[in-house]
């Protein structure tokens, strides 16, 4: 038989600070349009938008100037701390360094480097100039670095000595690949430190695109997912509503920004709310990530259920060994989360882990466990306010309560896909007209 799982209430006691969403109810009910939430980005006088602009210069006109916006950690133990003004200095040399080498608007930039500083102001240089930022993971081969590049024509890979001998390998296939700049050599160096700490930055239309990532399906071809720059809005929405970000926060995402969570809520998102980050370059170590909660103090904790089950394995006395009190809000994604996971985090850490879901493809989160909601474990939550959702059949037609089916959501949120590049019927085929139909 099976066992019963207990819902996990709250009471205002719980809260170390006053949820950004203290009544999800109310939020999701009186939510009319998207366009209601854009006084919470900053644009340009024309109109226009950037999402590098949104996540870190419009900091620098505030007090949040000299606040921490980076807190790095190599795997050997270097340490290293980056104010919003910082980062600003160096995504506007980054900028700069690619214009300098021809970047244009429109065009693409590869990322492909382990997580360290460069990978972040270099993703935002890209945004900065106009152009289409992309991520790889640091383990992609040969083949993957020639799927990914080559299909998006990339004129630009930016990565390190250790790397870039698997970019080498493949640029004789390349034709539109002009420039491979590795961040650790003395070239590089010096293009920086030459280049000008203010640059003009693109002032980009709403639905024009932002970054772009490959995600690989069951057959075929990685398929590149294209973001437009007012995803922002809704990285912005749900960083502050799902992730509770609040100013007074030191959190950490443990997501690698070669997926989309890494840039959605480890750059944009979290950013855009002003929020101090923690970016820890080296592998997966249960006494080393509790080391890293306790040395920065972490507020807010985003990461995976594989994450989650490791340490669950390697026993409750080891957290027992740091000081975690910190810690505020735990959010999961990326996979199912098991119900033991959630309670094991009431139990040990004192707090339920809250797992939300979204994919490449979403941009954003659309379904989620909210601070102030209670939880109950196995759950993904409810829809973000402004997304609506339902379970249908394999013809967009919706089935009772209980019943197996399809996830549908009623598109039209900021931060849906654009496109597929280059694919047009592939992007097509995501979405059920009638179901839509019925929803509008």
């Amino acid at each position: 038989m099976m066992q019963k799982i207990k819902v996990i209430k709250k009471t205002r006691a719980d809260f170390k600070i006053a949820p950004n969403l203290p009544d999800y109810e109310a939020a999701a009910r009186k939510f009319e349009k998207w366009s209601d939430f854009e006084r919470e980005l900053t644009f340009f006088e024309d109109g226009k938008i950037n999402a590098a602009y949104n996540a870190i210069d419009r900091h620098v006109s505030s007090w949040r100037k000299n606040k921490i916006a980076l807190y790095f950690e190599s795997e050997t133990g270097d340490k290293k701390a980056f104010t919003f003004y910082d980062m600003q200095v160096l995504s506007n040399k980054a900028c700069n360094v690619l214009k300098s080498l021809g970047l244009e608007r429109g065009e693409r930039a590869f990322v492909f480097l382990p997580r360290i500083p460069e990978l972040f102001y270099c993703f935002l240089g890209i945004q900065k100039a106009g152009a289409i930022a992309g991520t790889m993971f640091s383990a992609f081969g040969p083949q993957a670095l020639e799927d990914r590049l080559g299909s998006s024509d990339a004129e630009i890979v930016i990565t390190n000595r250790e790397l870039s001998p698997r970019v080498e390998k493949v640029k004789n296939k390349l034709p539109h690949l002009k420039h491979i700049i590795v961040v650790d050599s003395p070239d590089f160096m010096k293009r920086m430190n030459k280049a000008s700490s203010i640059a003009h930055i693109a002032h980009m239309d709403w639905d024009e695109g932002a970054f772009m990532l490959y995600t690989s399906g069951t057959t075929g071809k990685p398929k590149g997912v294209v973001h437009r720059h007012g995803a922002i809005l809704m990285e912005h929405l749900t960083a502050k509503w799902v992730l509770d970000l609040h100013d007074s926060d030191t959190y950490w995402c443990t997501a690698d920004p070669g997926w989309v969570t890494g840039i959605a809520y480890e750059i944009l998102g979290s950013w855009s709310n002003g929020a101090t980050s923690v970016i820890y370059e080296g592998r997966f170590d249960p006494a080393k990530w509790y080391e890293i909660l306790e040395r920065y103090k972490v507020t807010v904790w985003y990461t995976a259920p594989t994450a989650i089950r490791l340490l669950m394995a390697a026993g409750e006395d080891l957290p027992k060994k740091y000081d975690l009190s910190s810690l505020r809000h735990l959010c999961s994604v990326g996979e199912p989360l098991n119900p033991e996971c959630v309670l094991w985090g009431q139990k040990v850490l004192g707090l339920p882990f809250h797992d939300n879901y979204w994919q490449t493809e979403t941009g954003g989160i659309v379904i989620a466990n909210y601070p102030a909601m209670d939880i109950k474990p196995g759950s993904m939550g409810k829809p973000v306010p402004g997304i609506t959702a339902a379970i249908v059949d394999d013809k967009g037609k919706k089935v009772g309560v209980g019943k197996e089916g399809n996830l549908a959501l009623s598109p039209g949120w900021p931060s849906l896909m654009k496109t597929i590049w280059r694919r047009p019927q592939k992007y097509d085929s995501y979405f059920f007209i009638l179901w839509v139909a019925l929803m509008m």
